[in-house]
């Protein structure tokens, strides 16, 4: 490379760094604990300046040094959100999603892997020049650079990708604790946006923790003061405090905070825990945050519209009748790995006002002879996406006695191919049935209803390599999915490398099962159904990513309405 095109380079990566004047940006951290709900802190207040009619964007750095989650054990991390582009990324870019109903994508999920990468690619193709390369500043100015990027557009609704002028309020979440060394480089590089831009442009909302002690019923402060004395040794001086606690705060333990943490006492939010992560808006208008936040930014508040938000709470508090659906998965030891699909289940049962129970089942731990008891008293079936042999069997059972009782089933991404190897072994009497994912040795190898895809055949790659993100599928005419879509063609998102190898569709047809949603252009089996059945549907997508608390899922609405049905009867 020339020193021409090199200083030219130079000169390109050194404009992207700059923020526009327009957006005001807040910067999401916690401390003490993790899992203080940092996330839906961001999401909520994106939700209430979005409902005030400013535009928002949303994200989430994460200090791991993966690449994306999506190599990440869902007991490590939860579940891997997969957004319209194709996207791996964090559960928070989902509360993202369902709070504000929009589509958000690759430039709003960052990784330490990520900048890494990036910088070092840069540092391989000469653009810095032969300088020695630095956390500071090549590292945190890529930090910068993608902030600042995420808030140059975002989409204008969940049904665009059409982008928007620059934001008017730009949320990040820095993810991790304070203190933790995987996080200094983003916590450097928002100091650093905090010192570049106008006081008035930049706000740090520090989650914290305090602990009541029931032995001398006391908050005790101490955990926020140290973490607060971490965040402002580096340089960043909180401008609102979020105090989470089983109790309310008092106004003596606020003062307290205020004198020692020098933040403003009416910028200390008392936040204790919500019987719905929907009252979080709720919870901080009361506070006033949004108000507070607005009033840094010297922005002339806009009328608050809340209604919608507000009758779904109530919504949520005042059904009484409950039905029971039974999640049959792999990873039900940690419910964070299936956080979109708990919430799509909430949305569909506010449409159909009623109360939801949900009952995880270990499909490891199913059998033949407790299948019956371990669904006792369930309206529903639903088995979710997974990876890998394990736990399967559990599975096979679970779908033969929801198919054979006529309970209510739904099969998303591995509980399609599971409905379908179930209805191969025992109705088409192909008792070696079985996905090519679960053949151990090539001896093995029987009837493969479910096949590796043709481009993942000769794939090295185990990251970002699935078929992943948002396809077309169109319904058959007259299908129970096409009446509850209410259209022929659709597009969801996926995330999948094995598909139904289409050499025994004839066969299975011919036994009874509809093959009632296809991808024409790849020619891949994107649902299934049952006729003589409640309702038995399979679908190779996951419906659960585009549901809203707003406009759930109308896979899931017709869900629980069809166990309500039976139950009815």
């Amino acid at each position: 490379m020339s020193t021409k095109t090199k200083v030219k380079t130079q000169t390109k990566i050194n404009k992207s760094k700059k923020a526009n004047k327009h957006t005001k940006y807040i910067f999401v951290t916690g401390g003490v604990v993790s899992s203080l709900g940092k996330g839906l802190t961001a999401a909520s207040l994106g939700s209430l300046f979005r409902a005030r009619g400013f535009s928002v964007s949303l994200m989430k750095c994460d200090p791991y040094i993966n690449v994306d989650p999506g190599t990440l054990s869902p007991f490590q991390h939860g579940e891997v959100f997969v957004t319209e582009d194709g996207t791996e990324a964090d559960l928070d870019l989902g509360h993202y999603e369902r709070f504000l109903d929009c589509n958000l994508g690759k430039n709003h999920s960052i990784t330490t892997g990520q900048v890494y990468e990036k910088v070092i690619a840069n540092e391989r193709r000469g653009d810095y020049l032969g300088g020695t390369v630095q956390v500071i500043p090549h590292i945190t100015d890529e930090i910068k650079r993608r902030i600042y990027m995420a808030s140059e557009s975002i989409p204008k609704k969940a049904s665009s990708l059409k982008t928007n002028p620059p934001v008017d309020i730009s949320i990040v979440e820095i993810g991790g604790t304070v203190g933790d060394i995987e996080g200094l480089p983003f916590l450097e590089a928002i100091r650093q946006i905090g010192l570049d831009l106008n006081s008035n442009q930049v706000a740090f909302v520090h989650l914290t923790y305090l602990p009541y002690l029931t032995k001398v019923e006391e908050l005790k402060s101490k955990p926020t003061q140290h973490s607060v004395k971490a965040l402002r040794e580096i340089g960043i001086h909180p401008n609102f405090l979020i105090c989470r606690s089983e109790k309310n705060v008092s106004l003596d333990v606020k003062k307290k905070i205020s004198a020692q943490c020098s933040v403003r006492l009416e910028n200390i939010i008392s936040a204790t825990d919500s019987n719905s992560i929907y009252e979080v808006p709720l919870a901080l208008v009361s506070n006033k945050l949004d108000l507070q936040l607005l009033k840094h930014f010297n922005i002339a508040p806009k009328t608050l519209k809340l209604q919608k938000w507000k009758t779904l709470v109530a919504n949520l508090k005042a059904q009484k009748k409950e039905v029971t659906i039974a999640v049959v998965g792999k990873y039900v030891h940690l419910k964070e790995s299936y956080k979109s699909l708990h919430e799509a289940l909430v949305h569909g049962s506010v449409a159909n006002k009623v109360k939801i129970k949900i009952k995880y089942i270990d499909s490891e731990k199913i059998t033949a002879k407790n299948i019956k008891t371990l669904l006792k008293g369930v309206g529903g079936v639903l088995v979710p996406g997974g990876f890998g042999h394990r736990a399967i069997e559990g599975k096979l059972v679970a779908i033969n006695y929801a198919r054979k009782n006529k309970i209510p089933f739904f099969g998303i991404c591995l509980g399609l191919q599971m409905a379908i190897i179930e209805f191969a072994k025992n109705v088409c009497n192909l008792k070696s049935a079985t996905s090519e994912e679960f053949i151990t040795k090539p001896s093995d190898k029987k009837h493969c209803v479910i096949a590796l895809m043709e481009g993942q055949k000769n794939q090295e790659n185990r990251g970002a390599s699935m078929r992943l993100g948002a396809y077309s599928c169109q319904l058959q005419t007259s299908s129970l999915i096409s009446s509850i879509y209410k259209s022929k063609n659709i597009s969801e998102r996926h995330r999948h490398r094995y598909e139904f190898n289409n050499q025994y569709l004839p066969t299975l047809k011919q036994a009874g099962l509809v093959f009632s949603g296809v991808n024409k252009k790849m020619n891949l089996i994107e649902a299934i159904e049952l006729k003589n059945h409640p309702w038995f549907i399979g679908v190779q997508f996951h419906p659960e990513f585009k549901s809203r608390p707003l406009k759930p899922h109308p896979l899931f609405v017709s869900f629980i309405s069809a166990i309500l049905k039976k139950e009815s009867v």
